[in-house]
């Protein structure tokens, strides 16, 4: 399998999972399939949503695809935001008054544990596999950076001491939970295609 459907409308990972599979996997994407529409996400949890996503397009094009849903789960709050991470502050996908949020309800309380997880679906020949990557880290008291995307200027990994967003793109599609993910995606294609 020397080519995969890339179920996301976002560029930023797009670009992300081209760094790290790309060049033994093609990535196909959504734009170059001319498919530009919103697919919904009504699952209550990240693997519901991606394989609503891939299946979608799985069943629309007959191609073998993945899609991933990824959520920011603070301690704090509950989990929150989680699958509801992309739209926490309303439907408008604004990354910045997500991080806002996150920071307003949080305060100046002092645990500030959370995580990033990835999941992705996998679906090749009406067959879907799914991978988890996640991470480890805490939320800043400000946003940091001006690199990466979504909340990743208040998110430092455990063993860091920087963000996400300060973080050079080659650590962050090393260490990062998209990237976990996806090497997971990566040995399982490697194992079924010999």
């Amino acid at each position: 399998m020397n080519k995969l459907v890339f179920a996301t409308n976002n560029a930023h990972k797009l670009t992300e999972v081209r760094a790290i599979l790309e060049p033994e996997i093609k990535i196909i994407s959504l734009n170059e399939l001319n498919f530009h529409d919103d697919i919904p996400e009504t699952a209550d949890n990240l693997e519901g949503n991606a394989f609503l996503k891939a299946k979608f397009i799985f069943d629309k094009f007959g191609l073998n695809c993945f899609a991933d849903d990824t959520g920011l789960e603070v301690e704090e709050l509950g989990g929150e935001p989680g699958v509801y991470s992309a739209r926490y502050a309303g439907e408008d996908h604004n990354s910045y008054n997500n991080m806002n949020k996150v920071l307003a309800l949080l305060g100046d309380k002092r645990n500030r544990k959370a995580c990033f997880r990835t999941v992705i679906a996998l679906i090749v020949d009406n067959t879907t596999v799914f991978f988890e990557g996640k991470i480890e880290g805490e939320i800043t008291l400000t946003p940091r950076g001006d690199s990466g995307f979504g909340y990743d200027p208040i998110f430092v990994p455990d063993g860091y001491q920087l963000s996400f967003a300060q973080l050079s793109p080659e650590i962050k599609n090393q260490i990062s939970h998209r990237a976990l993910a996806i090497n997971k995606l990566t040995d399982f294609l490697k194992d079924n295609t010999k």
